[in-house]
Order: C-alpha cells, then structure tokens, then sequence
C-alpha cells in the first residue's frame, strides 16, 4: 500500500515549480530532412518526461525513425525523426502543443501492480483490469459474463503472451449508459470474472483489488503483465531468429549501464522499450534509437532511480528477460519486414516455396494471427456472441482492440487455431458466413487476395497469382485494394 509522506508532497510541488518556470519548448522542423519530420522537446528535467514523450507519439499513431535523447542534469533534450503510418511527413499543425500539454504538471497517480481482477469507476466508464492464464475460449465466457450481468462494452484491449493474458475492459451499465458505481454489483462482477479467469488450473489470479487512478491503456497492459511475472517462462526457442537480441553491461568509467537493443521494427516499438524501462524503475539519461531499415538498433545509458547502475548479473538478466517480453507482447502484430529488393521479390515469384521456408527460418516473416475486422451496429452482447462463434469454430483470440463510435461497433480480433497456428480460410469463411460477409471482414492478404478454390479445381496459375502477389503485398510493393 502507497503510504503518503511529506517529503514526497514537497519534491512534487517542487517539480512542478520548476515546470512552470520552464515550460517545455516544443519544436516541429519540415525541413532539415527529405524524408522526416523533426520534432524536437527541451524543457525541465523530471522523471518520466521521456516516457510522456514517447507515449504522446505514440497515440498519435506516428512512426519514429529516429531518436536521439540526452537527459542528464537538470534539463533533456530530445529529438524524434517521425512520419505518419505512410511514410509521409507530418502536416499536423497541432504536433508541438499535444507535446506540450502531456508534459505540464498534474497530479501524481500510484498504481498498484499486484492484482488481477481490478475494477474502476471513471467519469464515462468503469475499468475492469483482468490477467490470469490464457486458455481458448476465455475472452468469450468473459464478454459472455458481462453481457449476462447487463454491462456493455464500450472499449477493450487484450494481449497475450506466454501462455498469460492481460485485458483492459471499460464498461457502463446496459440500461443507463452510466458508469457502474454499486459496490454490491461490482463486488459481483470482480467474483464471477474471477472464477473465469482461475478456471481449474490457474492459481496466480486469486487475488482481486479496486484499482485506482487511471494511465494510459497499453502502458498499463505492460504494467499488468510485467506484474504477472510473464517475462519468467519460455518465451521461445534458442535457435528463434526473430528473438530480440539484448545485451546489458556496465559503463564503469561513467557509472551507467548500457543496454543495447536489435530486433526486427514496427510500430511502437520505442514506446515498449522505453515503458518497461520506466515500471523496472530505470532512468534513461541517454539514448539512440536507428529504425530506418527492417531491423531497429536501441541504446541506453541508465541508472536505477537511486542513481546507481545496475549491480548483479542477476539483475541485468532481469532487465534482459523483461524486455523480450515487452517486445513480444504485441504478439499479434504481423510485422512484414521489407529487407528484400524488388529483383528478388521477381524471384520470389517463381520459387516462392523454397523462398518462404527460408525467409520462416530466418525468422523475417511472422504471421502470429489473422485480423478480423468487425463494424455493426453496438448492441449489448454482441462481443459475447461473436466471440462464442469463434471459439465455437476453433479459434483462439491472440489480442483484440474493441472501441465504439457512436452507435457503431468497430472491432479487431488477431485469431489463430486453438494450436497457435494459423487458420485455415475454409473456417474463416465459416465464421464470416456466420456473423455476416459484410459485418466481419478479413484483413490479410493471404485470405482477401485468394478466395477458397471450389473443391477438385486446382490451378497452378490460380495459386502461383495468389502467392505472387503474397509475396509482392508483404514486401510493399503492391497495395491492398480493400
């Protein structure tokens, strides 16, 4: 439990003084580079300003290229080469203030990290905070409990990751539209959501705690499943290719430690790493970040809080494990790396076989799921029902993004086959036919640029056009057409 100290009162009102003296200077160069917006932040040294940073670029959707942050003394400078989910340069002119304003001074928050069924009442929602052991089927029997006790869903997230699951769920009341505030009836759904997720194996979810203050939903999730101990099991063979290769050492002559990064990119990657850090309780006083190609390079220069480096191999094993997890938890990404010119994309046409086994082993494609897209009118039950139609069919929810848009449902689930593989289009098209054609839609090419083949006709041009243009679309050098 957070115990309240005068010392603590006075260094935050003391950080916020300081603040205020010296708001943060943010500044959004077009034209120092052909290729990237430059948007630099000074201001204030306080801890977490890097972390605030990143996450505001991080909702914003943006893609950082580049990252060149220093934060030792009393001030930090950064500067962040970004450009939009297309590659392009940034025409936002609201860039520099949305900065600005994440960076001003509020009221600190404490979060507890030791619970499973957490549950919150907002100003719009209440927040339900479930981890426990991924099992198929969950995510349907807990929409399926929510829908019985009259709570609509209005958003959610789920990831999963070594056999553990982590959810943010908001909710309101099925008839008022209200946040549910009775402690009865939230004693009520804590109980129930709780007996789901324990199941008959799963003892390391039986304890249950009211959340309180509020963060941003993908932090918490890190938070959630780093409390989890998720980053302790197997995470993967050896001999994985696409493993995150990190390496921790101390930097004596300076009195850092050096963490170096590789892995395969994608988006918010920055922000995983740079999470992590901050919950381990890591201050990051330096860092380069190169994401310019299919593989991103990371180095930090830190410090635990006390202002010490990291002191056993333990403890850089530690930190070594927990941010492979971080890197992985995304699991349901498909992360399409474009390392391959466009003559061996021609080759790959004709030998597609042999090329995609070799590409598998070097671990440069990942198909961790197939995103499913739902849009239909919100109704209560209607997770409830969609995700009982997937397990149902087989299909296991690897991570799904539920949010609503008025009176519009609009839904993404990553789904695998109740093994870890992928599905099979036959059931995928069973499961549309089921839900609706125009209500549930595919959006991977391997399924929306080839449709099953009637049965006894086989086409070897049919197929060579399907994988060619696989092959083409993964490498960016052709679009969708959805």
């Amino acid at each position: 439990m957070d115990s309240w100290s005068p010392s603590l009162t006075v260094d935050d009102e003391f950080e916020k003084l300081v603040i205020r003296m010296n708001p943060p200077r943010v500044t959004v160069d077009n034209a120092s580079s052909r290729t990237a917006t430059l948007i630099k932040v000074d201001s204030a040294n306080r801890r977490g300003s890097l972390l605030e940073v990143v996450q505001v670029l991080n909702d914003m959707d943006l893609i950082i290229r580049r990252a060149y942050i220093s934060s030792d003394g009393e001030w930090f400078m950064d500067v962040f080469h970004v450009t939009d989910q297309n590659g392009n340069k940034l025409s936002e002119d609201d860039v520099a203030e949305r900065i600005q304003q994440s960076l001003r001074p509020r009221a600190r928050s404490f979060h507890s990290l030791r619970r499973s069924v957490g549950v919150q009442a907002a100003n719009e929602h209440t927040t339900i905070e479930l981890t426990g052991r991924d099992r198929p089927g969950l995510l349907s029997e807990v929409f399926a409990v929510l829908a019985d006790l009259k709570c609509n869903v209005v958003a959610a997230e789920v990831w999963t990751h070594n056999s553990r699951m982590a959810s943010v769920v908001y909710i309101t009341d099925d008839e008022t539209g209200l946040p549910i505030d009775d402690p009865d009836r939230l004693a009520k759904i804590k109980r129930l959501l709780l007996y789901v997720l324990k199941g008959d194996r799963d003892k390391r979810s039986a304890n249950t705690a009211v959340s309180v203050g509020s963060t941003n939903t993908q932090r918490r999730l890190h938070q959630m499943m780093y409390a989890d101990r998720d980053y302790d099991m197997d995470s993967g063979s050896t001999n994985d290719r696409s493993k995150p290769l990190v390496t921790v050492e101390n930097f004596a002559d300076k009195g850092y430690t050096v963490v170096n990064l590789s892995c395969p990119d994608r988006p918010k990657l920055l922000f995983d790493t740079v999470c992590t850090l901050t919950d381990m309780q890591y201050v990051v006083f330096h860092a380069t970040v190169i994401a310019e190609g299919p593989v991103a390079y990371q180095e930090y220069y830190i410090r635990h809080v006390d202002g010490c480096p990291i002191s056993s191999e333990a403890e850089q094993q530690r930190v070594i494990l927990c941010l492979e997890a971080a890197i992985r938890r995304r699991t349901s990404e498909v992360y399409r790396l474009k390392m391959i010119n466009s003559f061996l994309a021609l080759l790959c046409l004709f030998v597609y076989d042999f090329m995609f086994d070799v590409l598998d082993v070097l671990g440069l494609f990942v198909i961790q799921g197939i995103r499913l897209e739902l849009c239909s009118e919100d109704r209560v039950g209607l997770l409830s029902d969609v995700t009982r139609i997937f397990r149902e069919n087989g299909l296991s929810v690897t991570r799904a993004e539920v949010t609503t848009r008025g009176s519009q449902a609009v839904n993404a689930f990553y789904v695998t086959d109740s093994s870890g593989n992928q599905v099979k289009s036959e059931t995928i098209e069973a499961v549309r036919k089921e839900i609706g054609l125009t209500i549930l839609r595919v959006k991977d090419d391997a399924y929306s640029k080839s449709p099953p083949q009637e049965s006894g006709r086989f086409s070897l041009g049919n197929l060579f056009r399907s994988r060619s243009e696989k092959v083409l679309y993964n490498l960016g050098l052709m679009r969708s057409c959805s």
